[in-house]
């Protein structure tokens, strides 16, 4: 591994990461950025964005499943997911069709589960716990961590995944679980430079920021995607 990487674990593994999440819930309150990444109509206002009030919400859980092709990067999923789940604020029927095509496709079929499907998910129910309307839409799971365990069943069967490790550390910073710090790890450890991983590491866990930035051989914030 490469002195930068080592640099960069060490300084993760030294400091006390508190993302700017902590002001509000960290699957909510803080958007993703996607770059150019196609996702749902989107206000992008200050904050955490609003829906646009013209969006038909009878057709969310055919448009998010349609954005979540298998080519698509995590963090574009996570964005999408965290746009769906604050749509579903005015149609909770619209919430429960979702989670139930979610349910569908994580089930797999004759070539086993996909990562991915396993990963939206897994995601989706973290997400919808963190909005509060867990008792509403995860009836069975109310309470309980069982999107994480999806979510790390999916970076088992994804393998090496940074985007993925990336995801669970931001669902295990609050509640803090202690498996927090080893998935951020990861993420920094496999973080490509100039890269939406990398923007949303800064973004997501400050913390991080020098480090990050070496990792980007001196390049500045004018790297970082519009």
């Amino acid at each position: 591994m490469k002195p930068k990487y080592l640099s960069l674990i060490a300084a993760v593994l030294a400091l006390s990461l508190t993302p700017l999440a902590t002001a509000g819930t960290p699957l909510i309150c803080f958007p993703f950025d996607i770059g150019n990444a196609q996702s749902l109509p989107w206000v992008h206002d200050k904050g955490i964005g609003s829906p646009q009030n013209t969006y038909d919400t009878k057709q969310l859980a055919a448009d998010t499943i349609n954005l979540l092709g298998q080519n698509v990067p995590v963090v574009v999923r996570m964005e999408t997911l965290r746009r769906a789940a604050l749509y579903i604020e005015k149609d909770a029927s619209a919430g429960r069709q979702l989670l139930e095509r979610l349910k569908e496709r994580s089930a797999g079929g004759k070539t086993g589960r996909n990562a991915l499907a396993v990963f939206d998910y897994g995601y989706f129910m973290e997400t919808m716990n963190q909005l509060r309307r867990d008792r509403t839409y995860l009836s069975g799971a109310a309470g309980t961590r069982e999107g994480y365990t999806l979510v790390r069943e999916a970076i088992q069967l994804r393998g090496h995944d940074p985007e993925m490790e990336f995801a669970a550390a931001v669902i295990t910073v609050w509640p803090k679980l202690p498996q927090h710090e080893e998935h951020l790890r990861n993420a920094v450890a496999g973080v490509p430079t100039d890269s939406l991983l990398a923007d949303n590491l800064l973004s997501h866990f400050p913390s991080v920021s020098g480090t990050v930035a070496d990792l980007r051989s001196g390049k500045t914030g004018s790297s970082k995607r519009k």
